[in-house]
């Protein structure tokens, strides 16, 4: 039963998530996508204005797939926004933006269409709608969560999926700041009414806290795990990935392996290996 498992996940993805928030999932699944890519279609109820969270990759037929779920509910899609920049999230903006006449906007310059980037702390509007930025990187540098106060929801990108566990993208992402996010997460969650997890991949969780707590667990179990890796001879990230990793899919061992390094250069930064 999916009450069993960490943060509740809904049993299918894709769809309606909560009043402000739809999910069209893209065509990608893979190991390391799940079941694709969510993006997410956001809109005040009555609102004739919507935004997109994460285009995804570049498929023409996902993309005006997007457009046409706004349109059929007379909703004109006004901003296109961005967690990452990885391209199973961010491939597909540059096209969306032509579909749809918008901006892009990212914490990272590179991947901004027009003026305005991103930054925590952000408050946006999209026809009522309070949309509001968060800082999380870890699993990237520019990894942005937007909060939906309104459905205490919370839009994660690769943050937290719906299902396992996400990979600190070595070198650009950082462990420590990615536990500095899962902390700060864990906040909102206890403190400030954040109860549903809308992820990048997989299920919607309804268990925020559950979710954060699971993942903040997982953390500190596999930094133990590598810490006695490397104590008992492991010298490489790949010896360190085939000890710890070994009850994980091979298919995903290069990207435990970005992981792993990330986790190293952790404890060492900390004088602990």
């Amino acid at each position: 039963m999916s009450g069993l498992l960490p943060g509740d996940p809904a049993d299918t993805v894709g769809g309606v998530a909560t009043p402000r928030a739809q999910c069209v999932l893209a065509p990608n699944p893979s190991p390391m996508t799940l079941d694709g890519t969510n993006t997410w279609l956001l809109s005040e109820p009555g609102s004739e204005l919507a935004a997109v969270v994460d285009p995804g990759p570049l498929d023409e037929a996902h993309l005006r797939r997007i457009v046409d779920t706004a349109e059929r509910q007379g909703k004109r899609i006004a901003l296109t926004l961005l967690t990452h920049g990885h391209p199973d999230h961010a491939e597909g903006a540059a096209r969306f933006a032509e579909l749809t006449g918008t901006a892009v906007r990212a914490l990272d310059p590179a991947l901004r269409l027009g003026e305005e980037g991103l930054h925590g702390g952000q408050h946006l509007d999209v026809g009522g709608l309070d949309l509001r930025v968060v800082a999380t990187p870890g699993h990237t540098s520019d990894s942005l969560t937007f909060h939906l106060p309104a459905d205490g929801a919370i839009l994660t990108g690769d943050t937290v999926l719906g299902r396992g566990t996400t990979m600190v993208a070595h070198p650009d992402g950082r462990l420590g700041d990615y536990l500095d996010s899962l902390r700060h997460l864990h906040v909102m969650a206890a403190e400030h009414g954040v109860r549903t997890v809308l992820p990048g991949h997989g299920p919607v969780l309804a268990d925020a806290l559950g979710a954060v707590d699971y993942y903040l667990a997982h953390r500190a179990s596999r930094l133990a795990q590598v810490e006695t890796a490397v104590e008992d001879g492991c010298r490489t990230a790949a010896e360190v990935v085939a000890r710890v990793y070994a009850d994980v899919d091979p298919a995903l061992w290069p990207a435990a392996e970005l992981s792993v390094r990330a986790q190293l250069t952790y404890l060492e930064d900390r004088g602990l290996i």
